[in-house]
């Protein structure tokens, strides 16, 4: 029954969701606000609700590890798959904005998140402090968009009233996904306990793996369809919007409900969140690359994601092959950190130079 509960959960925060992500940027489309930042705030912060949710159920369940491994764990999980697979699909043409402001955006709060726990918790005031960050990024987002949207298109404002029916009819599905968040994240969270109790896995790993992974579903869903129609801004905008908000929204609001903050554990400052950090830095250099991610670099990305979820696995089992597994992580994180400012010093100019000319 313990599955049967997980997978309940699992489907409830899908569906819930789609509902929400459906409602909402009709919504924001009826507003004015342009594909790319729909992506970045709409629809990633909807497809970024399960995270939330189940993060802050985990809080008021006392499992602060899941709270926390769980964002640290969807955000490798969102840069390195599902921009991997959709990457693989069609290759990912991305904005300028999104390389110029939206990713430095992400590497700081993913940076902050670091600075903020190296005393080993994160308290309400560094909660109050990431939610007043994401409060201050969102309203910048929307008002650089309605602006240029006002000097592009001054006139066009007839179709804000057709984006997708009655308002009444959109918030509605708003409210609906909300509340198949809440009870979903109930039924993940605590199915996913009991599956590590009896498997004998700590509450971190499934955090980082299950929980994460499965919370990130409607993120995979959401850029790999965004992918297939050709709707590449919001299939990027999707993640690194994601990635931003998980950071920022869904671990600020857990730290401040959280009765006495969060905890953070000494493995997530040592190893998970190096990694998290690299992986935001890998996306510079294959942004820069002509602004477009290929089919090669999403396998790049597959291949990375792979070796992070067998390192946890065999940490998780005390494997013998652990140390020499170890050492070669140990060895990701600084070399890719170095091969993506050397790949973004040199490629840049290498493919800008011919139409310079």
């Amino acid at each position: 029954m313990t599955l049967v509960w997980f997978l309940a959960g699992l489907a409830a925060l899908v569906v819930g969701a789609e509902l929400l992500v459906r409602g909402a940027s009709r919504l924001a489309l009826a507003w004015g606000l342009s594909p790319l930042v729909v992506g970045l705030t709409v629809v990633a912060f909807g497809t970024s609700a399960p995270e939330t949710a189940v993060s802050v159920g985990a809080v008021f369940s006392g499992r602060t590890d899941i709270a926390v491994g769980n964002v640290v764990g969807s955000n490798i999980f969102n840069v390195l798959f599902i921009l991997g697979v959709s990457a693989l699909i069609v290759p990912l043409t991305v904005a300028r904005q999104v390389i110029r402001q939206e990713v430095p955006i992400m590497i700081g709060a993913s940076v902050l998140l670091l600075a903020l726990g190296l005393d080993g918790t994160l308290s309400r005031l560094d909660g109050l402090w990431l939610v007043g960050l994401l409060i201050a990024y969102t309203a910048a987002l929307v008002i650089q968009s309605r602006r240029e949207a006002a000097a592009q298109a001054p006139s066009d404002d007839s179709s804000a009233g057709h984006a997708g029916g009655h308002w009444a009819v959109q918030l509605l599905l708003v409210i609906g996904g909300l509340a198949l968040l809440v009870l979903g994240s109930r039924w993940l969270v605590d199915a996913a306990v009991t599956m590590a109790q009896a498997l004998g896995v700590s509450d971190l790993v499934i955090g980082l793996t299950v929980v994460a992974a499965g919370t990130s579903l409607p993120e995979v869903a959401t850029s790999v369809m965004a992918a297939v129609r050709g709707q590449r801004d919001i299939a990027v905008g999707n993640v690194v919007g994601s990635c931003t908000f998980n950071l920022l929204g869904c671990l600020g609001l857990s730290a401040l409900l959280g009765p006495q903050g969060l905890t953070v554990a000494a493995s997530l400052l040592h190893f998970d969140i190096w990694v998290m950090i690299a992986v935001a830095f890998a996306c510079l250099p294959f942004f820069f690359t002509g602004r477009q991610i290929a089919r090669w670099e999403g396998a790049v990305f597959l291949a990375y994601y792979a070796a992070y979820t067998a390192y946890l696995v065999l940490r998780a089992q005390h494997h013998d092959a652990l140390p020499a597994f170890s050492h070669m992580m140990l060895g990701f994180v600084l070399p890719l950190t170095l091969i993506t400012i050397v790949v973004s010093v040199i490629r840049p100019s290498a493919r800008q130079a011919p139409p310079a000319g």
